[in-house]
Formats: structure tokens, C-alpha cells, sequence
């Protein structure tokens, strides 16, 4: 039996805040798919996470020297992007052996009991070398600037072999077989241009009429894309989200809402998220010049256009503006005049992060918005977010 162990402990999580307080790096969203799915769908093998000795440990995580038996394990760091040549290489590895990137460290172990010496030592001797295109998330902003490449990575990885949906004949389409389109999706009247990139669009998704989309640009399973929306290359519309107005470069990962008019260019949306009415983010500063946004380790130049990082359960109030390349920790409550900070905390009530979100008041306000979608808040949804409340 061969099994997918994911680790953080090389990949320095907290170089992706915010998005990283609250899920594994591998379940970041880029492209089409998480880091996690695209392993399991490449190598068809189930996956789980390295015990980390963190608050994010929970129900997948496991200690390797307990757990390992007779299987075989593909240790793999979380932020590695799989290719197929990458892949092809990682299904030739040996126990004992790993894959090396030239001056780095290595990325993908080969593991079998013989090499797990206790809890966190494992003895690997044989490297081998890829010198192949090798792609990583290290910063949040990689995120939206890989995410062109990543969707038409997915895009080959998940309809290789199949036959689309027919395409309606409501819709102006060009480039139709560069467009894949899942059972139960409805696409009527609708401008689909693939001809710089597929666009795919996923089970039970639905596209609204006069929508205009351009590839590369996924809108995933049971999403929705309203009437008129204006949705560029280099774009995600992650599972049961909501997308209206115009939205450029840019990755929701899951469930959030942006349903009105307002502008979303070159930014990472979290997941649970909602922008009131008129929402807008700048993505260039008015004088052209470099975008300095706030790490935890320190600001850093990103060059000319980076949005918002958006953490999870985060939520603005109708005609919000939000800064150029403004970082957003998770559940914030957000309102008041004027451009937001360039920073602000997780659990902030209003824009100027002076005032705390009560605990069981977000908790309440979560569970309501989920209700919308059909979920509700779960009791690890609770313990990480007490954590992030308690600690940050």
C-alpha cells in the first residue's frame, strides 16, 4: 500500500499568512484544484498530514513512526506544485531514495519503516536530482501569479481522456475545444473566449446570462457567476462561490461571496468570505510605483500590482475600498471611511483594528453564513479559530 504524507515543517507556513492560520499549506487553492487534490489525483493514492505538534493538527494528521506499517510513503512538502514530469519521476523513487531541486533542499521523500528511525527522524540516503520545472507557493502573492499556469495544468490533469458537456447555443464561444464543461452546469448566453487559455467550469456550476469569461479561468463545482459578470484570465472561482462584477488574476478559494458590482484584481480570497455591495480593492498604486505589503516578518516589495490577501471568514461592508496590496487576517469584521489600512488583524471589528470581534459573537455570525450555503461551523472550525483569537 502506498499512501501521501504532507509536511509544512520546510515550507515556512507563516511566509502564507493568512490563508495558513487556518488550514495546511497543501489546501491552498491554486489553479483549479488544492495542492493536496492535485497529488492525490496524480498519483491516484489517498494523503494525509505530517503530525506537527500544532493547533492545525487534526483529524488527517498522523505520526509516521506509528503509522507506517507496511506501506510505502511519499513524503511530500506542502508548497510543491506537481507537474507531470515531476510526477513521473516521484513514481520511479525507491525507498530510500528523494528528488533534490539544485540549490535547495529536498522535496519529495521516498519512506518505507526501514527508514523511520523514531517520531521525527527518517534516514533517506539516495538523492535524485530533477532539474525539471519546478514551481512552489512561498508567498501569498505566488498564489495569484502562478494561478494562469496552475489552471491550465488542472485543466489537462482533470479532462484528459473525456468529452465535455455540449456547449449551448445561446452562448458566443471561441475556441470551444479549449472548453470543458462539467455534468449539470448551466452556461446559457454567455461570451466564452479560450482562445488564450481553457476555461473550465465545473459540476452543477452556474453561469448567468451575458456573463463574459476569458482563459485561463476556472469556475469550480457548484459555483455561480451572476448576470453580466466580467471575469478575466488567471482567475478561480472556487466551490459554491458567488462572483459578480469584475474580477481579474485573481483566486476565491471556496464559498465566499463577491455577488454585486466592484472591482477584484490580483488578489486570494479565503474561503467563508463576503464583500458587501460595491466592494472594490486597488491592485496599483496611483503613482505606479512598487507595492509594499506587510509579512510577518517584515514588509516586501511585490512589484507593481498585488491586491488583498483575505483570510478566512473575513467580511466587508457595502461600498468598501480596500488598499493596494492590503493583508487581511481571518474573521474580520470590516467598515468605516475612507481606504482600509495596508494591515489589518485577524478578529478586527471596523477598519482601524482598534476593536476586537467578540469569540462567541463570530462564532454565531459564521455559523449564520455557512447556514446560507447549507453547512454550519464544526468543532474544529472552533478550536482553530479559539487558537487564532487566543494567540494572534
Amino acid at each position: 500500500m502506498k499512501k501521501i504524507v504532507f509536511t509544512e515543517e520546510f515550507c515556512n507556513p507563516g511566509n502564507l499568512y493568512p490563508f495558513t492560520l487556518t488550514r495546511q499549506v497543501q489546501d491552498i487553492r491554486v489553479g483549479i484544484l488544492t495542492v493536496r487534490e492535485k497529488w492525490e489525483k496524480h498519483l491516484g493514492l489517498p494523503s494525509f498530514d505530517k503530525f506537527e505538534e500544532d493547533y492545525k493538527d487534526l483529524e488527517r494528521s498522523i505520526r509516521i513512526n506509528e503509522n507506517i506499517g507496511d506501506a510505502i510513503i511519499y513524503l511530500v512538502h506542502g508548497n510543491v506544485l506537481p507537474t507531470k514530469k515531476l510526477i513521473k519521476q516521484v513514481k520511479k523513487l525507491k525507498h530510500g531514495e528523494f528528488l533534490s531541486v539544485p540549490e535547495r533542499e529536498s522535496v519529495v521523500y521516498c519512506i518505507s519503516s526501514k527508514e523511520v528511525i523514531d517520531e521525527n527522524n527518517i534516514k533517506v540516503g539516495k538523492p535524485i536530482e530533477t532539474g525539471d520545472e519546478f514551481k512552489e507557493i512561498k508567498a501569498p502573492w505566488n498564489i495569484f501569479g502562478l494561478n494562469a499556469w496552475a489552471i491550465q495544468q488542472d485543466f489537462e490533469l482533470l479532462t484528459n481522456g473525456r468529452k465535455s458537456e455540449k456547449i449551448s447555443e445561446t452562448n458566443n464561444v471561441n475556441t470551444p475545444d479549449n472548453i470543458f464543461i462539467e455534468e449539470g452546469a448551466y452556461v446559457e448566453c454567455c461570451y466564452l473566449n479560450a482562445a488564450n487559455g481553457p476555461i473550465y467550469i465545473g459540476k452543477n456550476a452556474v453561469v448567468m446570462e451575458g456573463s463574459m469569461l476569458r482563459g485561463p479561468i476556472a469556475i469550480c463545482d457548484g459555483a455561480v457567476i451572476k448576470m453580466g459578470a466580467k471575469i478575466y484570465e488567471g482567475t478561480t472561482i472556487g466551490p459554491k462561490c458567488t462572483a459578480g462584477g469584475e474580477i481579474k488574476n485573481s483566486v476565491m478559494f471556496g464559498y465566499s461571496n463577491k455577488a454585486h458590482d466592484g472591482y477584484m484584481g490580483d488578489s486570494v480570497i479565503g474561503e467563508w468570505c463576503n464583500w458587501g455591495a460595491g466592494t472594490s480593492n486597488s491592485n496599483v498604486k496611483n503613482n505606479a510605483s512598487s507595492v509594499i505589503v506587510w509579512t510577518p516578518a517584515g514588509p516586501v516589495n511585490v512589484g507593481l500590482k498585488c491586491g488583498v490577501m483575505m483570510g478566512d471568514y473575513t467580511r466587508t461592508a457595502i461600498n468598501t475600498s480596500i488598499n493596494t496590496g492590503t493583508v487581511i487576517g481571518a474573521c474580520a469584521n470590516l467598515f468605516g471611511n475612507g481606504l482600509t489600512p495596508k494591515y489589518i488583524p485577524s478578529f478586527s471589528w471596523g477598519n482601524d483594528g482598534l476593536q476586537r470581534y467578540d469569540l462567541d459573537k463570530a462564532f454565531d455570525d459564521i455559523n449564520n453564513w455557512k447556514l446560507l450555503k447549507g453547512s454550519a461551523i464544526t468543532s474544529s472550525e472552533k478550536h482553530i479559530l479559539k487558537h487564532i483569537f487566543d494567540h494572534y
